[in-house]
Formats: C-alpha cells, structure tokens, sequence
C-alpha cells in the first residue's frame, strides 16, 4: 500500500493567524493580532462589514435584567472597554464612530419588575418628559412612570466597522473578499489553515469570527440559533430630536447623531441563513407592542433595513408601529 506523502510549495505565503470573517468582531481582532506582530489574513464571504455588523442596531447593553448569567461579566467588561476601543479606532482611522453616552430608557415587563436586579434599577429621580422632550406625549403617560434609565452607551456599528477596516488595512492585515470558507483544514498536529470555494489559505492558527454561518464550518460544527429583525431608518425633526435610546424587550428606538431614528425590533427565528440585504416590505403584522410611541408624522422615511442575524424571507413583515410613524404618503407598497 502506497503511503500519502504531504508536500510543501515553496512560495506559497503563508499567516500566523487566519480570521473566519471580517466583521466588527474579526475586524478588531485582527488589529489587536497585528499589534503584537502577527501576520494576519481576514477572510470574508461577501464584504467585510456588510453583513451582520452592517444592520446592527449598536447598543452597548450589560443590563442584568437582560444578559444571561454566565455572559454577565464579559458583557460588562466589553462595555468598559469601548470607550477606549472606540476613541483608538477614531485616531488611527481619522474617522467619526459616534459613540453616544446619553443613556437608555428602559420600559420593563412585569417580569423585570419582579426580578432580584430590579430594586438596583434606576427607576427614581430620572423625569424622561424632561430629559427628553420628544417623549412628551399621551401615550407614554403610563409606561413612563415605571420606565427605568440605565448609564449605556450606543455606537453606530457602520461607522465603527468602517473605522476599523480602515486602520486594519493600514496595519498591514491582509484581506480575501467574496470567497466563503467551507472548512478548517487539520492535519494530525493540529490547524494547517482553510479552504474556500476557489482557492485555500495556510496558517498555523485559525479563529472563528464567521457569526451566523460559525456553526457551518468544519471540522467541528455546533448548533447556532438564527434569529431575525426588521428595521426602518427614519430622519428626525432639527427640533427636539430624540437623545436617549428606548427600549423594551421586543422594540427600540436608537438615534443617531446625524439626525437618523433606528426603529426596530428582533421578532422572530429565522429557517435559514442568508445575507442581510436590504428589502421592501410588503405587509404589516402586529408584532410591536402597543407602547411603542407614536412619534411625530413629520419623522420622514429614510430607509428601510432587514436585520438578520441569519435569514430573511422575501415577504418579511415590519412592525405595526413602524408604518404608524411614516405619512401614508411615504408607506412603501
């Protein structure tokens, strides 16, 4: 029996890492990598910072009410650690990220009430109708009074990926773009690198950053949970526009400092994945809730955004809430 002989090709470059994914997570490790004088390869499905990291709403949440227990303490360090990470990127990139620190306005559920953080909560000494002018409206009367403020930051993640690209490149991190990795290749010592559909990459270390797709890859796959949302951005007033984040368990309201509204919610899983892609809308459904406020009809359509943290269908629904906001004008059909 013939023995398989392995052969190395002079010439062939090789990396001392190879990241799986060039969002916002495989982006900054690259540069971290680089700075300690690795040589680095991030390769990409699509385009780097145009999937998940491209759609995300950018809110740095560490609230016990809402992390799991056994992610508590990295949450919390992640968002420590942002204000420098973002300030670093701004530097290196010469580019704005707009990290916003005015706080969040939280409208719990009955089941935050009654949980053992709630009594920490901020709930007193916080007006919201004078903190924030665009809430002064019926319809927020009754949720405010239990509404809770909590000290969170926002980032714009476009902004901030975009950054990031910007000073990877100009560490010297290599790119591969529009080219999916179909597994991690092993040998009997360990990683030996990747192969994509069109070509392969050597590297003695391989780290997975791929998101939604990571549980796709090879050798070792593991069950991921593809969850979907939908988002409208709308251009608010010069006057009184929203400062603070609002959000309950199933909506929020994000602004940016441009003058962009976020309006969107995570409402249901998703069959399977595909690339976050902008869409229209073609119907409603009704899974906003009702306290979502009714803002101001002469918040104007500006975009509307599919949010996938994995897959959305061609007839996707939005939000009641978010077609109560827009002039009939302006509804897309």
């Amino acid at each position: 029996m013939s023995q398989r002989r392995s052969f190395t090709i002079t010439g062939v470059k090789s990396w001392d890492v190879i990241i799986i994914g060039g969002g916002i997570i495989g982006l900054s490790l690259s540069i971290v990598l680089r700075k300690r004088g690795a040589s680095v390869l991030v390769v990409e499905r699509g385009e780097p910072g145009r999937e998940a990291s491209h759609a995300a709403g950018g809110m740095l949440v560490d609230c016990p009410l809402e992390t799991p227990r056994p992610l508590q303490a990295l949450a919390t360090a992640s968002v420590r650690l942002y204000p420098e990470f973002a300030r670093e990127l701004e530097l290196e990139s010469a580019m704005k990220v707009d990290l916003r620190d005015y706080g969040t306005v939280f409208l719990p559920t009955k089941e935050h009430i009654s949980h053992p953080h709630w009594s920490t909560m901020n709930t007193r000494g916080f007006d919201p109708e004078r903190a924030e002018p665009a809430l002064r409206m019926p319809r927020f009367e009754n949720v405010l009074e239990q509404a809770a403020y909590l000290t969170e930051r926002s980032v714009d993640p476009r902004a901030l990926t975009n950054a990031a690209f910007k000073t990877a490149k100009a560490r010297g991190v290599d790119f591969s773009s529009g080219d999916p990795v179909t597994a991690v290749d092993c040998t009997e010592s360990g990683v030996s690198g990747i192969t994509t559909k069109k070509t392969s990459f050597k590297a003695g270390r391989v780290v997975n950053c791929a998101g939604a797709w990571s549980g796709q890859l090879g050798p070792h796959r593991f069950p991921t949970r593809p969850v979907k949302g939908q988002m409208l951005c709308l251009a608010m007033p010069s006057r009184d526009p929203l400062k603070h984040v609002i959000r309950s368990p199933q909506a929020y309201l994000i602004p940016r400092s441009d003058g962009r509204l976020l309006v969107g919610a995570t409402v249901e899983e998703a069959p399977r994945l595909s690339s976050c892609r902008n869409s229209r809308t073609r119907k409603s459904s009704k899974t906003g809730p009702d306290y979502v406020p009714e803002l101001p009809t002469r918040y104007r359509f500006s975009e509307q955004l599919r949010l996938v943290a994995t897959s959305l269908r061609q007839d996707i629904s939005a939000m009641e809430f978010c077609w109560r906001q827009l002039p009939r004008k302006s509804w897309p059909t």
